[in-house]
């Protein structure tokens, strides 16, 4: 019988932390929209949710072992597209 492996309550907090934020993007969105105007200019609400959803189920990925390394390389391709968004518009 194999003994399970620790869980890591960095990645857990990191996790919960994601994806409140991106609960956060549906409750109290105007805090967003201006982070989220420059790199989305046109449609800058839907932008806002869409961006919410994305941190919300990555969080949760990353929140559970079993999805943990799809969460966290999905979190790496956001973070380099949201990346290159800003760039784009600069």
């Amino acid at each position: 019988m194999r003994a399970r492996s620790a869980d890591s309550i960095p990645a857990r907090v990191l996790g919960v932390a994601l994806a409140g934020a991106g609960a956060a993007h549906f409750t109290a969105p105007r805090a967003f929209d201006g982070l989220t105007a420059k790199a989305f200019p046109r449609e800058t609400r839907q932008w806002t949710y869409r961006n919410g959803a994305t941190e919300l189920l990555l969080g949760l990925a990353i929140v559970y072992r079993r999805t943990r390394v799809l969460g966290s390389v999905g979190l790496f391709a956001y973070t380099a597209w949201l990346g290159g968004q800003l760039a784009r518009r600069r």
